[in-house]
């Protein structure tokens, strides 16, 4: 039952990231739910090491930053995934 709530978690982190992302990101319902639940990881270790609780505890602070870590690993998927289509498009125009 916990990695069923971890999961949603995971899913509410990922979409308020992506709501709070500015502009069009290009991601599928896995995607989201993917760079959520990463992002809850990453906030569970970073309240961890403040010392707020468990890692798999669900606190305030963790879920700030994780809502933090997802939107910046939307950018960093974007910058990823912009790059790679840049390449594509400039191979299809040739």
């Amino acid at each position: 039952m916990a990695l069923i709530g971890f999961l949603v978690f995971g899913l509410v982190v990922g979409v308020l990231a992506r709501l709070l992302k500015p502009g069009r990101q290009h991601l599928g319902i896995a995607g989201t739910l993917l760079l959520g639940v990463i992002g809850s990881v990453i906030g569970g270790v970073i309240a961890s090491a403040l010392g707020t609780g468990d890692i798999w505890e669900l606190n305030f602070l963790g879920a700030v930053v994780a809502v933090i870590a997802a939107v910046l690993l939307i950018g960093v998927v974007e910058a990823v995934m912009g790059k790679n289509d840049h390449g594509r498009r400039h191979a299809l125009q040739r």
